[in-house]
């Protein structure tokens, strides 16, 4: 019966997905159903400014700061990443940028690369700001490979690599974990939530501070969210996210950077204050 189920949930997500890509419809109601079980995906926010700020502070001599570095201001998706080479980073040019041309993926635990990128729109050149530079010019002072993000072998990341570096940001999540005690040789099983500020008790290098979740793909919800944000046209942020069309962009990426009274009100009345000026 669950199988029947699954199926029968895949066939209507492809007839709403098809219906939206043809304009048929305008919103596709399927588009946070999981498709084991029909459960709604909870909605992915970007990272505030201050979020940003707490998470580069945390980890910036830890392994994964240059990926979020990358992530956070050029918006690759995690395969364009952990697939770039340094023959595709130009930092000396009038305007620095970041060609996207190859992108990874896993077969067994094993780092594929490849140049078939996720659309034709994928293949773009990304200008990069002047953080990032810095930040990518440090590191490939100090690099032995032509893979930006590499292992100590100077080889592309296995997932399972890849894992452990973003166990660094896990790890000082304040998220609920299940931790388990050994009492006469049985385990027993506690769930336990951390506050922020809280040192782990085995480990105290170890800080609880990042009260948000974060994956690869919430950094490029920043970046897309930061360039819509800032006034950005449609167009110019599809081209930028390698987006086939500007509807995905727009409607599933570009989130409300601000969503609290008191952040909402500096941009209201920065806005409103404008137009009455003009009116005056």
């Amino acid at each position: 019966a669950e199988g029947v189920y699954n199926t029968v949930n895949m066939l209507f997500k492809s007839i709403f997905y098809s219906a939206e890509h043809s304009k048929v419809i305008a919103d596709n109601p399927t588009k946070r159903i999981n498709s084991k079980g029909g459960v709604p995906q909870k909605e992915r926010l970007p990272l505030t400014d201050e979020q940003v700020k707490l998470l580069l502070d945390t980890i910036r001599d830890l392994p994964p700061y240059l990926f979020v570095m990358i992530g956070l201001y050029s918006g690759l998706r995690r395969e364009e990443i952990l697939g770039l080479k340094w023959d595709c980073v130009f930092l000396d040019e009038e305007v620095p940028y970041i060609a996207v041309r190859r992108a990874w993926h896993s077969d067994h635990n094993r780092p594929v690369i490849t140049t078939d990128l996720k659309t034709k729109a994928a293949k773009r050149d990304v200008p990069i700001p002047a953080n990032l530079v810095d930040c990518l010019r440090e590191a490939k002072e100090k690099s032995i490979s032509e893979y930006v993000i590499a292992d100590k072998n100077g080889e592309p990341l296995a997932y399972s690599q890849l894992r452990r570096i973003w166990n660094y940001i896990t790890v000082r999540g304040t998220q609920e974990r299940t931790l388990y005690k050994y009492v006469n040789g049985q385990a027993i099983r506690k769930t336990f939530k951390p506050e922020p500020g809280q040192k782990c008790v085995n480990r105290e290098n170890i800080v609880y501070c990042l009260d948000f979740k974060v994956t690869p793909h919430i950094l490029r919800h920043t970046y897309i969210t930061n360039l819509v944000h800032a006034g950005v046209d449609p167009k110019t942020v599809q081209y930028l996210a390698g987006h086939e069309n500007s509807e995905t962009t727009m409607d599933i990426y570009a989130k409300a950077k601000y969503n609290k009274p008191q952040e909402l009100s500096a941009v209201v009345n920065d806005a409103l204050g404008k137009s009455e000026a003009e009116g005056s």
